[in-house]
């Protein structure tokens, strides 16, 4: 397998494998490639999100939604949940978009969750179909985070 092709199976696959990312669009690339996969019967309102670590590695996640309101879970939570099952614990930089919405943000609760596992330095971007649009920091979406410490 070549380079490209090797590198091109690992964007499609980064859920599943960890993949090492490094770039914001890659970032993007992996958050639309989760977004594709979401559940979304009832809202009709995809969203994917993917997560590079503080080791280079990648997570991605879809909004999977349920009948049975509001127990559906946020694509950054998905992409978190992938993460922890590796073994990883700290967020560097996320990316989240939604097909419907050219500028989509974390709900309330996703920021709280982001921040469990990232600093308020952390990097989001807010993305639309082509590409980030926005960049912030969790500190400016959540300047008040909930913290034990």
């Amino acid at each position: 397998m070549s380079s490209d092709e090797e590198r091109n199976f690992q964007l499609g696959n980064a859920a599943e494998s960890g993949a090492l990312m490094a770039s914001a669009n890659e970032l993007f690339e992996a958050a639309r490639a989760a977004m594709a996969r979401a559940h979304v019967p009832y809202s009709k309102f995809p969203v994917g999100a993917a997560i590079l670590t503080d080791t280079g590695r990648l997570f991605a996640g879809c909004n999977i939604e349920n009948a049975s309101y509001p127990e559906g879970w946020c694509a950054e939570t998905s992409a978190i949940a992938h993460m922890v099952m590796a073994g990883e614990r700290r967020i560097a930089e996320v990316a989240v978009v939604a097909e419907k919405m050219p500028r989509v943000t974390p709900c309330g609760g996703c920021r709280q969750r982001l921040r469990e596992f990232g600093a308020a330095g952390t990097k989001v971007h807010l993305c639309d179909e082509t590409g980030v649009v926005e960049t912030v920091t969790l500190g400016e979406l959540l300047p008040k985070a909930f913290e034990l410490d």
